[in-house]
């Protein structure tokens, strides 16, 4: 969830039925995984290449200001993306989309000021992927999914599976166990540090409340079943909080 829509390692694995899923990929072992999730999607792409633009990328999630959108956010996402496309049998080259589109999803974030993060994300992830070799189809696709964060809404008919993955793996922390919930909402609001109270708890309800009157937070089968209850009370509870 980038800058439009503030929703807000080793990090405790989720542990409630709600949200279960194995933790798999530790801060410590993101520049491995890019690399992993690079050679599978472009096999014949620049080693010196891949290594600079993973250096970029990490660099970028770990900037100062990003309290909830950083490495264990991305590191969250990578792991729901995988457990998404293992539960939904997702196909070689959907999974590659939804990895892919995982790193690249809030690559740019700012707080405040243009609200283009997404836009830039994706404009950066054609960019990167282009240079590393990545055909326009590819490219295409991973920018979409990364477009698709800013609003989360995907809109009735056939879905593309990669993008729904995508969507619910990003917003799996509506679904996280209390605590890890609501830390996440604590650095959402040290994101925002510079918006008066009452302001932020008007914004920040107008983004969550949407979430609640949907049919469903999910897409995916997977999510509706293990995380929609856990996601509508957390959510709720939120929404509560913030009300005062």
């Amino acid at each position: 969830m980038g800058a439009a829509a503030p929703l807000g390692l080793r990090v405790s694995p989720p542990v409630t039925s709600a949200a279960r899923f194995c933790h798999s990929v530790p801060v410590q072992g993101l520049s491995g995984r890019w690399v992993e999730d690079v050679r599978s999607a472009l096999p014949r792409a620049d080693e010196a290449a891949v290594a600079a633009v993973g250096r970029d990328l990490l660099t970028r999630w770990d900037e100062p200001h990003r309290r909830y959108h950083g490495l264990t956010h991305l590191a969250e996402v990578l792991a729901a993306v995988d457990l998404l496309a293992r539960e939904g049998s997702l196909p070689a080259g959907a999974r590659t989309v939804a990895r892919l589109a995982a790193w690249f999803h809030d690559a740019v974030y700012t707080v405040g000021g243009a609200d283009d993060s997404e836009r830039r994300s994706a404009a950066m992830a054609r960019e990167s992927l282009a240079l590393l070799g990545a055909g326009a189809a590819l490219v295409e696709a991973v920018a979409t999914a990364v477009l698709d964060t800013e609003r989360h809404e995907l809109g009735d008919g056939p879905r593309d599976p990669a993008r729904t993955v995508l969507h619910d793996a990003d917003l799996w922390i509506l679904a996280a166990p209390t605590p890890r919930f609501d830390e996440y909402c604590a650095q959402v609001r040290a994101e925002y540090g510079d918006v008066p109270p009452a302001d932020y708890a008007a914004g920040r309800s107008a983004v969550l409340r949407p979430f609640l009157v949907r049919g469903h937070v999910y897409l995916t089968d997977h999510a509706r079943r293990g995380w929609e209850d856990a996601a509508r009370e957390n959510l709720a509870r939120e929404l509560t909080r913030l009300a005062g």
